[in-house]
């Protein structure tokens, strides 16, 4: 009766562990002049360093004036929830005025 317990806990730890959360965050820079490739490079390295050596995906959105702001696709896994120390260090990059997290969903499957 006691293995059977055993073997429930770790199956259930094992399927906790594989919950994965798909993040979008949006980094503004500070100005038109800023270097998009420059705040990539570094902001992959910080999320890479929180989240894990996953896929990390940018996307230019113009925002008007010679303003773009980057869109952060990154998936983490759901036991990492708190997400304001990489907001903070992402914020302290060079050239980045503001992050906000514009999505937080579950992935299924």
């Amino acid at each position: 009766m006691e293995s059977s317990i055993t073997v429930k806990v770790v199956v259930l730890r094992v399927l906790i562990k594989m919950a994965q959360v798909v993040i979008t965050l949006k980094l503004m820079p500070d100005g038109p002049e800023s270097n998009l490739d420059e705040i990539k490079k570094e902001a992959e390295s910080k999320i890479k360093s929180f989240a894990g050596e996953g896929e990390v995906r940018f996307e230019e959105e113009p925002i008007g004036f010679g303003l773009v702001a980057i869109k952060v696709l990154f998936v983490m896994d759901e036991s990492n929830e708190e997400l304001s120390g990489l907001e903070e260090d992402l914020k302290n990059l060079d050239g980045v005025n503001s992050v906000e997290v514009e999505d937080m969903r579950r992935a299924l499957g």
